[in-house]
């Protein structure tokens, strides 16, 4: 995965703590998470269906 084609989000719900959050990009093979903190390191991988089933108690939105 390619950092510089990939699109990184941070909540709204961060407010705006600077590098202190989690972000997360939507691929359409796998969502991707990393630490703000330190985005040279690896993301994690997971498939879009573990992310819903991850996500979907808090946002009732699925991916």
């Amino acid at each position: 995965m390619s950092t510089a084609e990939t699109i990184w989000f941070k909540s709204s719900y961060s407010g705006g703590s600077g590098d202190n959050c989690v972000e997360v990009a939507l691929r359409p093979e796998a969502v991707h998470v990393r630490d703000s903190k330190d985005t040279r390191r690896p993301a994690l991988a997971v498939s879009r269906r573990a992310w819903s089933a991850f996500t979907a108690p808090v946002s009732g939105v699925r991916v």
